[in-house]
């Protein structure tokens, strides 16, 4: 029973981590309308961020300033933002396939960068040793779980709160807008790309603080930690929330990790273990099934709208609502 209690922690823990990804996407994709294939890079960002900022000292490499990690999650948050920004403001004249590509390819050089500079992030060794909240509880698994997933699950709260509070701000309404019509928007005196950069830099940040968590709970990075298919992941567990959902966001992060680990788990127990790398197709293979089912079923996900092009006045009178508001 106790083992089971740690199981469930430690899965729901990393399960909130995904979710504060899925959150940061939700605000680019969802309520923004942009296009980000790369957030594995900004994820890494923050992970290596917070690690060089809290981790002793080592004559090995770079960085080990040994601060606390309260201070590394805000490091990472700073960074990721202001490289998410930088991105933004170099791409965000691009629209949807041609973004898509950019920030792939933003993630791609991040990675090559954390494989190759090793005086600095130690390679494909990686770091190890990060500081662990509740470090000391490491010996008895379940309150260590237990007390990371408390951590988790506040820190997860308080930007679903902060979220859901821009969404439905003056700020938030015209994002919607410039999603679902950048002309109308436009015609009322807002800057397209202005609100574009920030909600990007946002929601980069957000990705950024994830990366800088789940580092902090293994105690351990390297960049094969930060492949493509944490994209994939992303990408489908909004998908399956809802796109414009942040309740969405949380609940599509929880299910389809919940799937993911699970069919994981069985075939590590029913495959052989020479069958175990064709095997791990079939986790993929569940994740695309149950993705078909949704759409077919909810195309707007399970929390989502349903995909809408409204007319020039809608949006127009979303913005307009704005204006008033100030």
């Amino acid at each position: 029973m106790m083992d089971l209690l740690g199981y469930g922690a430690f899965f729901l823990t990393t399960a909130l981590m995904f979710s504060l990804i899925t959150l940061g996407l939700n605000l680019q994709w969802g309520l923004t309308g942009l296009f980000n294939v790369g957030l594995a890079g900004f994820v890494a960002i923050g992970a290596y961020t917070s690690a060089l900022l809290t981790t002793p000292e080592d004559a090995a490499r770079l960085g080990g300033f040994g601060l606390p990690i309260v201070i590394g999650w805000l490091g990472a948050m700073i960074v990721g933002g202001i490289a998410a920004a930088i991105t933004g403001m170099a791409t965000l004249r691009l629209r949807s396939d041609y973004l898509a590509i950019t920030t792939f390819g933003v993630a791609v050089v991040v990675q090559l960068v954390a494989l190759n500079a090793q005086r600095l992030t130690g390679g494909p060794f990686g770091i190890g040793f990060i500081p662990r909240p509740f470090g000391g509880l490491a010996e008895t698994p379940l309150l260590f779980n237990l007390s990371n997933l408390a951590v988790v699950s506040a820190v997860t709260l308080i930007v679903y709160l902060a979220l859901e509070h821009l969404s439905r701000s003056p700020w938030g309404r015209v994002l919607r807008a410039l999603r679902e019509d950048e002309r109308a928007a436009i015609s009322l005196g807002k800057s397209a790309r202005f609100y574009r950069v920030q909600a990007f830099a946002v929601g980069g940040a957000i990705m950024a603080l994830a990366g800088a968590l789940q580092a902090h709970f293994i105690g351990f990075i390297a960049p094969d930690n930060y492949l493509p298919i944490l994209t994939f992941q992303v990408w489908v567990m909004l998908i399956v929330g809802g796109s414009g959902s942040n309740k969405g966001a949380i609940i599509g992060s929880i299910l389809v990790w919940a799937i993911w680990a699970g069919s994981g788990a069985a075939t590590s127990a029913l495959v052989p273990p020479e069958q175990q790398a064709r095997a791990a197709a079939l986790q993929i293979a569940a994740i695309g099934v149950m993705l078909c089912i949704i759409l077919l079923v909810r195309p707007g996900g399970l929390f989502g709208d349903m995909p809408r092009r409204p007319r020039f006045g809608k949006a127009a009178k979303a913005v307009a609502g704005e204006s008033t508001a100030k």
